[in-house]
């Protein structure tokens, strides 16, 4: 009878619990048994196990009882990670290697059925918990995670490309000399990408100087933006090109983003700091952009974490899935609960959408006359709720260029030169109250606003005429914050609140 415990992590939410691979071998009917709330994937474990030791010249011991429990039993397990651990417990247990060397390794690798190990998702994310929470051990990762967990500062990964790299490390005292070492194991050197991510650029967007003007404004106070217009005016790339606008990201923000991306499988080295720019499907359903399944995986709102989610023809998508969005508007979160567990995953992200005013979408255009009806005008933008829309900072009209402006039009500005000024508003701002002026909330707004008596006296006569919500009022008074910091006044003028005021009437009936 043998007993080995091998160490590895299992992925809830952004959580990387440890688990405790127990491999027990005894005398009985050959067989062999995966126990602790293993998924499918994790039970075809087997199979990849027995293939991988005995093409890899390794002793499967097929005339015992084989009894592998992943603790704890109430943790939900899926995917090929528990594949090399289980391989090594194996191993261990029937004394191939030295179990007292596996102390203070963490282990996690899919196996092929020849031995080579194959990446695994999340590796990201479990370097980063390991480092949160002060746990000083070591990784043994595949080829591709390897490198991922090697982006966060001070850990420890090594990286292994198949299964006899791992055994040579850990071979029982012997008289024999030892093995020659090879290139498939090697350990990661710390590091990060020093290339600047990069973006593209709104000097190809001619025109629409006043819309700039706006992406310039909501990239300075991380506020929401809703752009409204025909077809064709450029709603798309002045969205898509939106990202360039915002500051670096800080290492802590790029290893928070990246370990999402992990998550789902979508990491690229070659984007590392590159702020996101999510666009989902307008056909996408709720679980798609909140996230979701057993167990719970990041959706469209937490992978756009520190970037821009953008939703391009807001009103095709289904009803459900945009009054999804109204929690993590407000709280830079989501909580997916099911019945055995809970995830939360962040979403601090900036929406960007578009829409056409009309079913024809050619409401409002220069060019082409609209084929609609009032009441056809008032169904289709009804579709889109008054909490959510109340919820969107900056509402704006994109017009439609004409053939000989489009043409004539000199190149616009570059991101390079809004950037700058957006960022030093936002650095106004950080140094002010350590926080986005749309990060604002309760007593932090009056404190922050600094209104002059005409600024105050013009937005309370706004909001009583329009009958606008508490939460209204605040939206425009933190963008009128922002326009404020870009015009380098300490203090909030009328000026400032009048143009944050014609940034809140697009839509009919507002």
């Amino acid at each position: 009878m043998a007993l080995a415990t091998i160490y590895s992590r299992a992925l809830v939410g952004l959580a990387a619990p440890a688990v405790m691979v127990e491999v027990h071998l005894a005398n009985g009917l050959p067989s062999f048994t995966l126990v602790g709330l293993a998924d499918v994937e994790v039970k075809e474990a087997r199979e990849r196990v027995r293939s991988a030791l005995q093409n890899s010249g390794l002793d499967f011991p097929h005339n015992q009882r084989i009894t592998v429990n992943l603790a704890p039993a109430d943790l939900p397990k899926d995917s090929g990670r528990l594949d090399l651990p289980i391989a090594l417990g194996i191993l261990a247990a029937s004394g191939q290697i030295d179990a007292s060397k596996l102390a203070g390794y963490e282990f996690a690798g899919e196996l092929s059925l020849s031995g080579e190990l194959r990446p695994v998702r999340g590796a990201l994310a479990m370097s980063l918990v390991l480092r949160q929470q002060r746990v000083r051990t070591r990784l043994v990762l595949p080829p591709g995670s390897a490198e991922e967990a090697a982006l966060v500062p001070d850990a420890e990964v090594f990286r292994a490309q198949h299964l006899l790299d791992v055994v040579q490390q850990f071979l029982p005292p012997s008289s024999e000399p030892p093995p020659e070492p090879t290139d498939g194991w090697a350990r990661m050197a710390a590091h990060t990408p020093s290339a600047p991510p990069r973006y593209a650029d709104l000097a190809d967007v001619k025109g629409q100087a006043g819309i700039k003007r706006v992406l310039e404004i909501a990239a300075a106070g991380g506020h929401s933006l809703l752009m409204v217009g025909p077809p064709g005016s450029g709603k798309s790339m002045l969205a898509q090109r939106f990202a360039g606008l915002l500051p670096p990201m800080s290492i802590e923000d790029a290893l928070e983003s990246a370990a999402i991306a992990s998550l789902a499988g979508r990491f690229d080295l070659t984007r590392w700091a590159q702020r996101p720019t999510g666009q989902p499907h307008h056909s996408a359903s709720a679980v798609a952009l909140v996230g979701g399944g057993s167990p719970p995986r990041p959706g469209e709102i937490s992978l756009a974490h520190h970037g821009v989610l953008f939703l391009d023809e807001l009103l095709e998508f289904p009803r459900a899935a945009l009054e999804a969005l109204r929690e993590p508007l407000e709280t830079g979160s989501i909580t997916i609960a099911r019945a055995a567990r809970r995830a939360e995953f962040p979403a601090r992200f900036q929406l960007v959408a578009a829409m056409n005013p009309c079913p024809c979408g050619y409401l409002g255009s220069a060019t082409r006359a609209c084929r609609c009806s009032p009441d056809q005008v008032s169904r289709y933008q009804g579709k889109l709720s008054g909490p959510l829309l109340d919820r969107i900072d900056l509402h704006i009209e994109v017009p439609s260029l004409g053939a000989q402006d489009l043409l004539n039009a000199p190149p616009g500005e570059s991101t390079e030169a809004i950037a700058a000024r957006s960022g030093a508003a936002r650095e106004r701002a950080l140094a002010r109250q350590g926080c986005a002026n749309a990060a604002l909330q309760g007593q932090a707004i009056d404190t922050h606003s600094r209104l002059d008596n005409s600024a105050t006296a013009l937005l309370q006569k706004a909001a009583a005429k329009l009958g606008w919500s508490g939460r209204s009022v605040h939206r425009s008074l933190k963008v009128a914050r922002t326009i404020a910091d870009l015009a380098g006044s300490d203090t909030i003028a009328s000026v400032h609140v009048a143009e944050a005021l014609q940034y809140r009437r697009v839509l009919q009936g507002q």
